[in-house]
């Protein structure tokens, strides 16, 4: 697609880079070819300033020859191979050259004379930065289509006790979330090893990655870090916890935490009363459960779940998959990372249908009447925010997390009372 000058007023960004000219180190170009193609992709822009986003141009006398060294310095430069699209094109009346990288397939990609572990870049904003050892390994994953969670966990024995301790568990939950919890069928050892939980190996069951996670197991035992600030920033923390286990239960543990330090009020239907939370439970559940099905666990940071004044917050380490967006979250497209967890989660009930739960979210959080989720960055984790109404912020004291319902949910109080007080007096 044609780029049109409209197109540069925002600047750079995570697919888009500009050169006022050709430098003369390739690789202060190549490095970005990397980046775009571990990435979603992008555009590097020849001829134009990237601070005043000036159109110089490359002088029509050159154009063809400096197109030329452009490719050929990526193709030479890259593995594995980069061909990148190279095109002039007029803005603002003069040539630019447009050198267009597509995402790739054969994950990581890196700058050969600097090998994988120095030379392996990826697209942070609009900046290039090289990537970490879990970003490295996780592209690898991408690039051999692999599931992380499906792999042996070779520090980890197991016996036929664990397993059916495991089964128990799993059953357990699923038919806690069930409507019919009699309709549950309970997990055998053979279902784990469909879902990628057990691997076989020479007729024995072995542990995978996912079965260290489900099982809340070392070397895979992660935690979730809740916490509640006073203002909308870190600064000043009210109170911090931090859980650990399986997943199963952190989902459980975080979300009460958040019930706890958010607002309750109430709502009648017809004479009756009816709590109501200022953030829909179900939005707040969803939330935590994908940022613990679908986070990077090669990754080792943690969940991290934050009560400010003005909102929650929800931090899930890791980038997001090969061909997943933020948009395409939206609207409910899916790109499962774990693939064993997810559907060991849509067993037990967590998971209705991949993909449906970002969509629910929007939908019940416009409901309650509140601002539109925020979704911020994509590149190195992935965090989701819901905005408090202005009036419910703020925790009233360290010691007790005591807070004030709001005006609204004060009234619905004092109507209780005084229906309350009714339907005493006419009693008597």
């Amino acid at each position: 697609m044609a780029m049109r000058i409209e197109d540069l007023q925002s600047g750079e960004s995570k697919n888009l880079e500009f050169k006022l000219a050709v430098p003369s180190r390739s690789i202060n170009y190549t490095k970005m070819a990397v980046s775009f193609a571990n990435g979603q992709g992008g555009r590097i822009l020849f001829g134009i300033e990237d601070k005043t986003l000036r159109v110089a141009g490359i002088p029509d006398s050159t154009v063809f020859s400096v197109m030329d060294s452009i490719s050929n310095a990526i193709a030479d430069s890259c593995e594995p191979l980069i061909i990148p699209d190279i095109a002039m094109q007029t803005l603002d009346g003069k040539t630019v050259i447009v050198a267009t990288i597509a995402p790739g397939p054969q994950r990581p990609y890196y700058i050969k004379s600097l090998g994988r572990d120095q030379g392996t870049f990826m697209r942070v904003s609009g900046t290039t930065r090289l990537a970490d050892a879990p970003t490295i390994k996780e592209l690898m994953f991408e690039g051999s289509n692999r599931s992380f969670d499906k792999e042996p966990c070779l520090d980890l024995s197991i016996t036929e006790d664990d397993i059916a301790a495991l089964c128990t568990s799993l059953t357990a939950a699923a038919r806690g979330n069930a409507d019919d919890p009699e309709k549950v069928r309970p997990v055998t050892s053979q279902q784990l090893r469909s879902w990628g939980v057990l691997a076989e190996r020479h007729g024995t069951f072995v542990a995978t990655n996912a079965y260290a996670i489900l099982s809340g197991s070392e070397p895979l035992n992660f935690a979730v870090q809740c916490g509640v600030f006073k203002g909308d920033t870190k600064a000043i923390f009210v109170d911090r916890r931090t859980f650990t286990g399986s997943p199963q239960e952190l989902i459980e543990e975080a979300y009460q935490y958040v019930l706890r330090n958010i607002h309750l009020g109430a709502r009648f239907q017809g004479v009756y009363r009816k709590d109501v939370y200022e953030i829909p439970p179900d939005a707040i559940r969803e939330l935590i459960v994908n940022a613990l099905v679908h986070r990077s666990y090669i990754d080792h940071s943690s969940v991290q779940v934050a009560i400010y004044d003005n909102r929650l917050e929800i931090t899930s380490p890791g980038r997001l998959p090969l061909g997943q967006t933020i948009e395409k979250m939206k609207q409910g497209y899916s790109k499962v990372r774990n693939e064993a967890l997810a559907t060991a989660f849509e067993y037990m009930g967590f998971i209705e249908h991949w993909g449906s739960g970002i969509p629910r979210i929007l939908t019940q959080v416009q409901e309650a009447g509140l601002a539109a989720p925020e979704f911020l960055g994509g590149d190195t984790e992935l965090r989701i925010n819901i905005y408090r109404q202005p009036e419910q912020g703020g925790a009233e004291d360290g010691a007790g997390l005591v807070r004030d319902a709001d005006e609204k949910f004060a009234t619905s109080a004092r109507l209780v009372r005084d229906s309350d007080e009714e339907r005493t007096q006419s009693a008597r």
